[in-house]
C-alpha cells in the first residue's frame, strides 16, 4: 500500500473514495513547518540559512504519517498544484526524512480537479518535487520574514500604536490611504447639460442631448453655470430642429473569459458583496468536494475536453445557434502564470447549479456564478444594432444627438453578464426616425452635475488594482486584505475600504523613511523576480542578497531617529488631511480654543495619535486626527444633545481622559453627574444615546430571587460588574452592563460566591500564545488591574489599548523582555551550586542579554 498525503481532511475523504483500499490517505492539515517566530530564523550572515520547526499542532499529524510509513514503502505527496502546495510537499519530505530511509519511495502528483478521472490519471504520472517552485516559496518566505522581523520593531519603537508592516501588505495599505487622500483633496466642479424630449411626426418620443452650441461642439465644462444653461435652453427652444442623419451600425459583444482567482473575487464582491476571504473559503470547499477545479490560479485557458463538454452543454440547453463555429481560446496575459493551472470551472459541465444539493448559501451562489461564467465563455457573441441620430437647426448653431441600442441576438447574455464597479447609463431602443424629417420639441431641460471624487476601493476594485500593478499573486490577495483589516489599519464600511488613523500613520511613516519599499514599481519588480525564480531562471539567494543589502542599510539609518522627529515629519506629510482649509480663511493650525497655540500631531500613551494644542497643559484642546473641529473634545465639552429635562449632555476631556457630563457645575452642585468612557469606547463613537446609558449607571436589574435585595450592574475601577449585597462579580464585556438580565446576573454572582467559599480558584488563562524561545508557555492572564502576559515568574501588564485577543506571541515576547530587564528578577531559579561545577546562569540573564534580539521579533505577516 502507498501513503497519500493531502492538505485537508475533506480533500482526503474525497480522494480516499476514488483510490480505494490500496491507498492510505492522510491529511497534513496545511503547512507542517514554519520559521520560528524569533530573531535569527533567517540568517543573512550565513547565506540566508533558514531554521525550520514543526508547529506544535502539526506534530501529531506528522507522527501519524510516520506511523503509516512503518508498514508502507511509498509516500505520494498530493498537495495542491501551486507554489504553496509544492512547499508543503517539500516540508513533509524534510520533516519525514527519518522515516523515509531504507529504500522507501517518495513521489509527487498533482491534479487540477478532485474527480476520479483526474486523481487516477495523476497517479499514473508521478514526478519529483519541483525545486524551482520550492525556491520561489523559500525566497518569498524569507523576504516576508526579514521585512516583518526587521521593520515591525522599528514601527513599535518610532510609531506608538503601530502593529506590524509587511512586504506587500504595506503597499496595499498605501493604495487605500492614497485613494482616501485623493478624495479629501478633491474639489467638486460644477457643470450643466441640456436634454430634450423630442417627437417624430408620428408622435413617438425619444430623448436627445445638446452637443453643439453656437456652431461649436460642446466639451464637458462648456456650460459651467445655471445662467449659461438657461441661455443654452433658450437657444434650443427658439429654433426648429430637423434630422440631419440617421446611422445604424451592427455591433457585437463577446463573452468574458472564464474565471481566474482575481476575477472570481472581483465578481463575487460586485454581485454578492462577498469579501475576498469569504469567497476563497467557499471556493476551497467547492474544490475539496470535487465540484470545481483548483481555485488559486492566474490562468484562463480551459482543458480541451472541458471546452468540448461546455459546447455540448450549450447546444443541449440553448440550441445550435448559441454555439460558435469554433471553440473560443483564451490566452493568459500574465508574464509568468506561476500558479500554472487552467481556469476555475465546474468539473462537470452537466452539473447545473439547481442539480447540486449544496447546503451553504455562499457555496450555492459561488458555484452558480462559476457555472454561468464558464458556460457563457464558450457561447456565441451577442449581436447588437447601435443607432445614432443627429439633429440640427437650420442655421447650424444648435445640434442634438440621440443614441439607441437594440439586442438582435442575445448570445451569451442569455446566461451571464459581468457586473460593473460603477453604474453606467443604458441605451434604449429608438423609434423609427427618418432623415430630413422635423423633430417636435416637447421638453427642454437643463441638468446640474458635479464632478465626482474617485470612489473608495472595494475588495473587488482593490484586487483589480493590485493585479494591474503586478502586486501580490492569486494565493495572496485574500490574506493581504484580511491582514490590513485585522491589524485595524483599514475598516470596511458598506463594502468600501476606509483607512483608519493608525493606517494613515503607518503609511506616512513608511513613505517618509522607507519610501522605496512601498513604491508600486519596486514591489512589482520584486514579484517579477520571484516569478523568474519559480520558472528556474534566477537564483533565489541572489534575489535575497540584493534586497537585504539595501533594506538593512535603510533600517540602520532610522536607528537614531527620535519620536519627536518622526512626528514632525508625519505632521508635515499629513498636513493637508490634518489641517484642512477653514471656511473663514483663517490659519487652519491655529488652536480654536486658546487662539495663540499651534496644533500639532501628538501620540497618546496608549498608542495611536491625535491633534493637540502646543500650549498644553494650559490649553487641553484635542481632537481625533480624522475628525473635524466640531469633533474636538475640550474641557468645556462637545455638546451631544439634551436629556429629557433639557439638561445639556456633553463629552469632555479631563486629567484621566474623556468623560461625559450631565448639566453644568453650579454653586449648589459643584460636581454634576459624570461618567468616564470605558475601555474600548473612543470619543468619536460616543453619541447622545451612549452618553445617557453611561450616566444612568449603576443600572438596577431587579430584586434577587433569593432575598429580594436589589441587584445592580455598573462600571467601576476594575471594569464592568454586577453587585448584590456588597458582593461584586466581574462581567467580561462592557456592553453586557446594559443588557444583562436577572438569570445571567444570578449565575455570575453564584460563580463568584462558589469561588470565594473555599480557596480561590486559580485564574484560567485567557489565551495561550505559544512557546517562549527559552521554553515554557506564554499566556495571557486576567488580572485585577487588567490582563497581563505571564511566562514563568515574569508578569508583564498589557499596555492600554492592546486587546488580549489581538496580542501576538512576538509582541508578548517584547513585553516579557522589557519587564525582565526592568525587574532584574530571575524568570527561573538558578540551578543549585555544586562544588564540581560553576553556577548555572539564570535564564533571565540570558533573556536580558538577548533582549535586543528578541525585541526585534514580530510574527510573520501575510504578503
Amino acid at each position: 500500500m502507498a501513503v497519500v498525503v493531502v492538505e485537508s481532511p475533506a480533500k482526503a475523504k474525497t480522494i480516499n473514495k476514488y483510490l480505494g483500499s490500496d491507498y492510505t490517505v492522510l491529511a497534513s492539515y496545511g503547512h507542517v513547518r514554519d520559521l520560528p517566530a524569533k530573531d535569527g530564523s533567517v540568517d543573512p550572515e550565513h547565506d540566508f540559512d533558514m531554521t525550520w520547526e514543526v508547529a506544535a499542532e502539526s506534530k501529531k499529524h506528522v507522527r501519524a504519517i510516520a506511523e503509516a510509513l512503518k508498514t508502507d514503502d511509498t509516500l505520494i505527496l498530493a498537495t495542491d498544484p501551486d507554489r504553496e502546495g509544492e512547499a508543503i510537499s517539500w516540508h513533509l519530505k524534510e520533516a519525514l526524512a527519518s522515516s523515509l530511509k531504507k529504500g522507501k519511495k517518495v513521489s509527487r502528483v498533482t491534479f487540477n480537479a478532485i474527480t476520479k478521472a483526474a486523481v487516477t490519471e495523476a497517479m499514473k504520472t508521478p514526478r519529483e518535487v519541483d525545486a524551482a517552485l520550492v525556491d520561489a516559496y523559500l525566497a518569498r518566505r524569507a523576504l516576508d520574514y526579514l521585512v516583518g522581523f526587521t521593520l515591525s520593531p522599528v514601527l513599535w519603537r518610532k510609531l506608538p500604536g503601530a502593529r506590524s508592516a509587511g512586504r506587500v501588505q504595506s503597499v496595499c495599505l498605501r493604495l487605500i490611504v492614497e485613494r482616501e487622500m485623493e478624495i479629501e483633496a478633491f474639489r467638486a466642479r460644477e457643470y450643466w447639460t441640456v436634454g430634450a424630449v423630442l417627437a417624430t411626426p408620428r408622435g413617438q418620443e425619444y430623448a436627445a442631448r445638446l452637443t453643439v452650441l453656437g456652431g461649436r461642439k460642446l466639451d464637458k465644462f462648456d456650460i459651467p453655470t445655471v445662467e449659461a444653461a438657461e441661455l443654452a435652453v433658450q437657444a434650443v427652444t427658439s429654433r426648429t430642429l430637423a434630422v440631419a442623419s440617421v446611422e445604424s451600425k451592427p455591433a457585437a459583444r463577446n463573452p468574458f473569459p472564464p474565471f481566474m482567482t482575481s476575477t472570481l473575487q472581483q465578481e463575487a464582491s460586485r454581485k454578492f458583496g462577498m469579501g475576498a476571504k469569504a469567497c476563497m473559503s467557499a471556493a476551497q470547499r467547492l474544490y475539496e468536494a470535487g465540484h470545481i477545479t483548483y481555485m488559486r490560479t492566474d490562468g484562463i485557458d480551459m482543458a480541451p475536453e472541458a471546452v468540448m463538454a461546455t459546447r455540448a452543454e450549450i447546444k443541449s440547453r440553448f440550441g445550435a445557434a448559441y454555439v460558435p463555429d469554433s471553440p473560443r481560446m483564451y490566452k493568459n496575459k500574465a508574464k509568468n502564470a506561476q500558479e500554472a493551472h487552467e481556469c476555475i470551472r465546474p468539473t462537470e459541465m452537466s452539473a447545473a447549479p439547481e442539480t447540486l444539493r449544496l447546503s451553504e448559501a455562499d457555496q450555492r451562489k459561488l458555484y452558480d456564478l462559476i457555472w454561468k461564467r464558464t458556460i457563457a465563455s464558450q457561447m456565441a457573441a451577442a449581436r447588437l444594432e447601435r443607432t445614432t441620430v443627429d439633429l440640427v437647426s437650420p442655421d447650424g448653431q444648435v445640434g442634438l444627438r440621440s443614441t439607441g441600442q437594440v439586442v438582435m441576438f442575445d448570445g451569451f447574455l442569455r446566461v451571464y453578464d459581468e457586473g460593473r464597479d460603477e453604474e453606467e447609463e443604458g441605451e434604449g431602443r429608438l423609434p423609427q426616425i427618418m432623415q430630413g424629417e422635423p423633430a417636435e420639441k416637447r421638453r427642454v431641460t437643463p441638468e446640474q452635475h458635479f464632478t465626482q471624487a474617485p470612489p473608495r476601493y472595494t475588495e473587488a476594485t482593490l484586487v483589480k488594482r493590485m493585479e494591474e500593478l503586478g502586486i501580490g499573486r492569486p494565493s495572496t490577495y485574500a490574506s493581504i486584505i484580511t491582514t490590513i483589516q485585522d491589524r485595524e489599519y483599514v475598516r470596511k464600511d458598506k463594502n468600501r475600504l476606509i483607512p483608519e488613523d493608525k493606517g494613515r500613520l503607518v503609511t506616512a511613516f513608511l513613505a517618509n523613511f522607507f519610501r522605496r519599499y512601498v513604491e508600486y514599481d519596486f514591489t512589482a519588480d520584486l514579484e517579477s523576480q520571484l516569478d523568474d525564480v519559480s520558472a528556474g531562471e534566477r537564483d533565489y539567494k541572489e534575489v535575497l542578497a540584493r534586497f537585504w543589502r539595501d533594506f538593512s542599510a535603510a533600517v540602520a539609518e532610522t536607528a537614531d531617529l527620535r519620536i519627536g522627529e518622526v512626528l514632525e515629519k508625519l505632521d508635515e506629510f499629513l498636513s493637508p488631511h490634518l489641517y484642512p482649509a477653514r471656511a473663514d480663511g483663517s490659519d487652519p493650525r491655529a488652536c480654536p480654543i486658546c487662539g495663540n497655540g499651534r496644533l500639532h500631531l501628538k501620540t497618546a500613551r496608549s498608542g495611536g495619535a491625535f491633534i493637540g494644542c502646543g500650549n498644553y497643559p494650559e490649553c487641553r484642546y484635542t481632537r481625533p486626527i480624522s475628525g473635524e473641529e466640531s469633533d474636538a473634545v475640550t474641557p468645556d465639552g462637545k455638546l451631544l444633545g439634551q436629556d429629557e429635562d433639557g439638561l445639556p449632555i456633553t463629552l469632555r476631556t479631563g486629567r484621566f481622559g474623556p468623560y461625559v457630563q450631565r448639566g453644568e457645575a453650579t454653586a449648589e452642585a459643584p460636581k454634576p453627574p459624570r461618567a468616564s468612557l470605558p475601555k474600548g469606547w473612543s470619543p468619536e463613537s460616543v453619541d447622545l444615546a451612549r452618553a445617557l446609558q453611561l450616566l444612568s449607571l449603576p443600572r438596577e436589574i431587579g430584586p434577587h430571587p433569593g432575598d429580594g435585595a436589589i441587584v445592580e450592574a455598573g462600571i467601576g475601577r476594575f471594569g464592568p460588574y454586577v453587585k448584590h449585597n456588597g458582593t461584586y462579580a466581574n462581567l467580561p464585556e462592557v456592553e453586557e452592563v446594559f443588557t444583562i438580565g436577572m438569570n445571567r446576573a444570578v449565575e455570575v454572582l453564584a460563580q463568584k460566591t462558589s469561588r470565594g467559599a473555599g480557596r480561590a480558584a486559580p485564574a484560567q488563562p485567557l489565551r495561550e500564545l505559544g512557546q517562549h524561545p527559552e521554553g515554557g508557555v506564554v499566556q495571557v492572564m486576567p488580572g485585577r488591574y487588567g490582563p497581563y502576559v505571564k511566562w514563568e515568574k515574569v508578569n508583564a501588564t498589557l499596555p492600554k489599548g492592546v486587546e488580549p485577543e489581538a496580542l501576538t506571541l512576538d509582541e508578548a515576547l517584547v513585553l516579557i523582555t522589557e519587564k525582565a530587564g526592568k525587574s532584574k528578577t530571575p524568570a527561573r531559579k538558578a540551578a543549585a551550586k555544586k562544588p564540581a561545577r560553576p553556577p548555572v546562569k539564570s535564564k533571565v540573564t540570558k533573556a536580558a542579554k538577548t533582549g535586543k534580539a528578541v525585541a526585534k521579533g514580530v510574527k510573520k505577516t501575510a504578503e
